[in-house]
């Protein structure tokens, strides 16, 4: 994600870091080039002038544009509601972790010094690797090393060979808290909240889940793509007669609209990737981390993730 104030003057054309411009540049540039040839010839093509008028253009750039922006609608839905989700886990994470230590009945206040030997500490730490997990399940990356100390050993390496690994850790999540009930360190209705909020919690994985697996219809975008580059391509025919050497300029600016659009629907359609402007989950795991460690009193928190070079991962 881009994190940085909006410039003003000059800085506003020439940025680069963010925009859409390095992906749509090649495409601009070709369609930028045919409208200047157009331009240069009048729109003969050898001996057959190509006559156009901008009626047409207009009946079909209006539908365009609205389809553009109904299919770029839909993907920031996505992208929203993939925000709405990570923030809804870190609210989840924070009462988990709560729950836990006031709800779960022990003579000494959980503290991350007793170590993984406390089901408290276990929990929450599992609870973090949770979050950790789920990223690296939306973003396709294997497990590493990132979150292996907050797991025991041996269910680190039954962890590296599931094939569901968020559900993994609260399939355990749920087996610690059965412990404790029949251990009678928490009534059975008391742990009933804590396993509404793990449900929460597995809820919003789910539906991250969701939707990343299922992306807007193919057809529906190839369909607006074509569509889209047809009418950028066409338009200097239809300019040329009526605005003459200015073809190239307004062909680009409508060009880049387009291009750009087009482009930014595909980038945001998947918000959990690694693009510059898809959601910065490294990030949001490391608030959830530093928080969760923070009411275990760990000396050890690592620093919250600044932006590299405007970008926030």
């Amino acid at each position: 994600m881009i994190i940085r104030d909006r410039p003003s003057g000059l800085k506003l054309f020439l940025l680069l870091r963010g925009s859409v411009m390095p992906r749509i540049l090649p495409s601009l540039i070709v369609n930028t080039m045919i409208a200047t040839l157009v331009t240069l010839t009048h729109g003969d093509l050898f001996e057959l002038k190509i006559t156009l008028t901008t009626i047409p253009f207009s009946l079909i750039g209006l539908p365009i544009a609205i389809f553009l922006g109904f299919r770029n609608n839909s993907a920031y839905d996505r992208f929203w509601e993939g925000r709405k989700l990570w923030g809804e886990l870190v609210h989840k994470s924070r009462s988990f972790s709560r729950q836990c230590q006031s709800l779960i009945d022990f003579p000494e206040p959980a503290s991350a010094r007793a170590g993984l030997a406390d089901v408290r500490v276990r929990m929450i730490f599992r609870a973090i690797a949770f979050a950790h997990a789920l990223r690296h399940n939306l973003r396709d990356l294997s497990a590493d090393e990132e979150y292996q100390h907050l797991l025991p050993s041996s269910e680190w390496k039954q962890l590296e060979k599931s094939s569901n690994k968020p559900d993994f850790l609260m399939q355990r999540m749920g087996q610690d808290l059965r412990l404790c009930i029949q251990e009678k360190r928490i009534d059975p209705c008391l742990a009933a909240s804590i396993d509404a909020t793990m449900s929460s919690m597995t809820a919003a994985g789910a539906a991250c889940e969701r939707i990343k697996g299922t992306p807007i219809p193919f057809s529906y975008t190839l369909l607006l793509h074509r569509t889209a580059y047809i009418y950028c391509f066409l338009l200097p025919f239809g300019l040329v007669d009526s605005i003459g050497f200015m073809t190239p300029f307004v062909v680009a600016i409508v060009a880049y609209t387009f291009f750009g659009l087009d482009a930014l629907g595909d980038e945001i359609e998947e918000p959990f990737g690694m693009e510059a402007n898809d959601l910065p989950l490294d990030a949001i795991c490391r608030t959830i981390e530093i928080n969760l460690r923070e009411s275990l009193g760990d000396e050890e928190i690592p620093a919250p993730l600044a932006p590299v070079d405007y970008c926030l991962t």
